[in-house]
């Protein structure tokens, strides 16, 4: 028996998985962000409730997978860390993204390093290093270390790193750790946010082990990499950057796994985004140059998606035209709103009852939580929360007659305050497509919302249109994911999608003569989400594919975070010198070989030995390890060919450490 969690959002699911019976028990609750173990609470123990007496001592492995890291970079948060740069100078702030995503934080360029062969170009200055630690340690709750070449010799860094926590005793991360990629901006970004996430994860793992300990749950955790592959908690708790798209890639492999599909589409519908990916011989796509969150590219493996601001809470739009859009704001929905603060159902009353129409109707503010960091707020900000203090205010109260609009936005960008309004989960709850919350509010906001559409329309159609309008926007992203998977080109992309006769086929209209334009997709359509019954209705056929709607789908990735397994992937590389030998890169201790065929023989050996080592520490059991040869070689005049490279990229993968658990459903290749 797994126990399988996901942490996203909106919400947390909890899925008991027993190896024959399949899903034994699921649930889910709201994510509680200002208390991680809240929500995660409410979800375990609602699936232990459901389950069987016996499940809880049959638990033998427990996986968690979360879109936490993944929403931290969208939305710029995180904790504070330093970065401290080993033989780089300002100049390399310019490159990659780095100084961007450094923003105020601090940063410190100390002497030292090494060149492309492993050797140091000048001493690590330890009074210059001391001293940055010194300045850095009053302001940071971690620090990142990244060093020239490191990735060829990681001697510097970890020296850096044992005078960090000597003096300190914060979490330090070391780039060398993270990548065997030679791109010193990358690797210094992918450090920095590591860095910075440290903190988050740490909670959450901290949490869901709170709560194994509180109920008697004796397994081992695993966490969900942007891979897909596992990882034992405590390395994620080191490397909480390799979280990133967690949660999309548990739910490609639990959409894989539900499915038995070995090729499919497969679109993850969450309360905020539609993540979609391809699934190739059972393999899902890996992102071939690392995740890239938040505008900025890391070298985290993970898998490739196509994300679209598209959900369930999702933002309904009417513009002046009285045309429906949808998203990319992410709103609290009127059920769910009306269903945690009944005095919402009265505002939205004395809406309706007016005769005139507002745009500010059906639309309000809240606190996120109360539990947030206030200092260095604004008067008018300090004010706004103040007027938010004993609950929901309708948005005509916040900006016509206090005249806040400014702090609001300020502070939603924040995550301080959230808005709320009309929603596609409304719309379900207003032709009975989903229930739980408060039909009478999403009634009342359908009233409102198509009342700035014009044209008379009841409850009922309005809702219609909204989900309608849902489903096309779902079309659009499997098209969009698919096309550029085809060779298309990204930037003529929206520009085709919005021509008269393909927006038709996307909508699922008759076309015009005399010309018909119809898609055919290769492969099945898995969706998988809350919201993916509603969303996908109708969509397949209109993409010339067929719909799986797996049992299971709506906690898909809470299932794929317990039926993947662990993998670890090592490269190693030889270069050529200036005096036709080979310098192979094995850290600090570099060999110089004459012979190709002994190179690549100790290249693949070390690397074979370091990949099963790694999978082991990140929780494998009997990791088999492959290997992959690749050589660089050029032609001079004359014909002669000369060897200027040679790299070895070892893979080890095994199923996680558990008791009670014969197989592992689906392999991740790396």
């Amino acid at each position: 028996m797994r126990l399988g969690i996901d942490t996203g959002g909106t919400c947390t699911d909890a899925v008991l998985l027993d190896e024959a019976e399949g899903v034994v028990a699921s649930a889910k609750a709201l994510t509680s962000h200002h208390d991680l173990y809240q929500g995660i609470a409410a979800a375990v123990r609602a699936v232990l409730a459901a389950a069987p007496h016996e499940a809880r001592e049959r638990i033998g492995l427990v996986g968690l997978s979360t879109t936490l890291a993944t929403n931290a970079l969208v939305e710029g948060q995180g904790g504070r860390a330093g970065l401290i740069m080993v033989g780089f100078g300002p100049e390399s702030l310019a490159r990659g993204g780095l100084g961007q995503a450094l923003g105020r934080a601090p940063v410190a360029f100390v002497g030292g390093g090494h060149d492309a062969s492993a050797q140091p170009r000048q001493p690590l200055d330890l009074a210059a290093l001391d001293a940055a630690i010194g300045k850095m340690a009053p302001t940071v709750d971690a620090f990142a270390v990244t060093a020239t070449f490191a990735v060829r010799n990681p001697a510097h860094e970890q020296v850096a790193a044992e005078r960090i926590m000597a003096l300190t005793g914060r979490p330090v991360t070391v780039s060398s750790e993270l990548t065997a990629r030679l791109d010193a901006p990358r690797r210094a970004l992918t450090t920095f946010l590591n860095a910075r996430l440290v903190p988050r994860i740490g909670r959450l793992i901290a949490a869901v082990e709170r709560l194994l300990a509180e109920t008697g749950i004796a397994a081992p955790l695993m966490v969900v990499r942007g891979d897909g592959a596992l990882m034992a908690a405590e390395v994620a708790r080191r490397r909480p950057v390799e979280t990133l798209l967690s949660g999309p890639a548990a739910s490609v492999v639990g959409a894989a796994h539900l499915s038995g599909l070995r090729h499919a589409v497969i679109s993850d519908v969450g309360g905020t985004t539609t993540d979609v990916a391809l699934l190739d011989d059972g393999q899902p796509r890996l992102a071939p140059e690392g995740a890239l969150v938040g505008g900025f590219r890391t070298m985290v493996e993970a898998v490739e998606l196509q994300t679209s601001g598209l959900g369930g809470d999702s933002e309904t739009r009417v513009d002046e035209a009285g045309r429906l859009g949808l998203g990319p704001r992410r709103l609290v929905p009127l059920a769910l709103l009306a269903d945690q603060h009944p005095q919402v159902l009265e505002a939205l009353h004395a809406q309706a009852a007016r005769a005139a129409t507002r745009a500010t109707d059906a639309r309000f503010a809240l606190r996120q939580d109360a539990d947030v960091a206030l200092s260095g707020l604004s008067r008018s900000q300090h004010r706004l929360l103040d007027l938010l203090a004993g609950g929901p205010c309708p948005l005509e109260l916040v900006i016509d007659r206090e005249h806040l609009a400014v702090p609001l936005k300020s502070l939603a960008l924040q995550g301080i305050v959230r808005l709320a309004g009309f929603t596609p989960s409304d719309a379900g709850h207003v032709l009975g497509r989903q229930s739980g919350w408060s039909i009478e509010a999403a009634r009342l906001g359908a009233q409102l919302e198509a009342r700035k559409r014009g044209g008379g329309d009841t409850v009922e159609r309005f809702a219609a249109a909204v989900l309608e309008a849902a489903r096309t926007a779902s079309a659009r992203a499997v098209v969009g994911a698919v096309w550029e998977a085809t060779g298309g080109t990204v930037g003529r992309l929206a520009g085709f999608l919005d021509e008269p006769p393909v927006a038709m086929a996307l909508a699922g209209d008759e076309p015009r003569a005399p010309l018909a334009v119809r898609f055919t997709i290769d492969r099945p359509l898995v969706a998988v989400g809350g919201p993916a019954a509603v969303f996908y209705e109708g969509v397949a056929e209109r993409l010339g594919s067929r719909l799986v709607l797996p049992a299971g789908h709506a906690v898909c990735n809470a299932i794929g975070a317990v039926v993947g397994e662990v993998a670890r992937r090592v490269e190693l590389v030889a270069t050529r010198t200036g005096d036709d030998q080979l310098a192979l890169h094995l850290g600090e201790a570099g060999t110089l070989v004459t012979d190709p065929a002994s190179a690549r023989t100790l290249l693949i050996s070390h690397a074979e030995e370091a990949a099963i080592a790694a999978a082991r520490s990140a929780g494998a059991q009997d990791p088999v390890v492959s290997h992959v040869c690749e050589e660089r070689r050029v032609v001079l005049d004359g014909g002669l060919e000369l060897l200027l490279e040679i790299r070895v990229r070892a893979t080890a993968r095994g199923r996680p450490s558990a008791s009670q658990w014969s197989r592992i459903a689906l392999a991740i290749e790396k």
